[in-house]
């Protein structure tokens, strides 16, 4: 790690934010995993959305029934 990035995280413990450099570390990596985790599901959805065929309109009473639907 650079000294730049260890004063940052340092800092951040400093303050209070943390109670160690370790808690804010392990607290940017489960970020992460988070926001990959995100990433991946939203891939998948366009991934699905791509292969369902080709578009076609439909009304916005369609779009709430289908919502109603999906959602019980």
């Amino acid at each position: 790690m650079t000294d730049q990035k260890g004063a940052l995280i340092s800092a951040q413990t400093e303050v209070g934010t943390y109670t160690s450099d370790s808690q804010h570390i392990r607290d940017l990596i489960r970020r992460e995993q988070a926001r990959s985790a995100d990433i991946e599901a939203i891939r998948l959805a366009l991934m699905e959305g791509e292969s369902s065929g080709e578009p076609h309109l439909f009304s916005s009473d369609e779009f709430k029934q289908r919502v109603l639907k999906a959602n019980g």
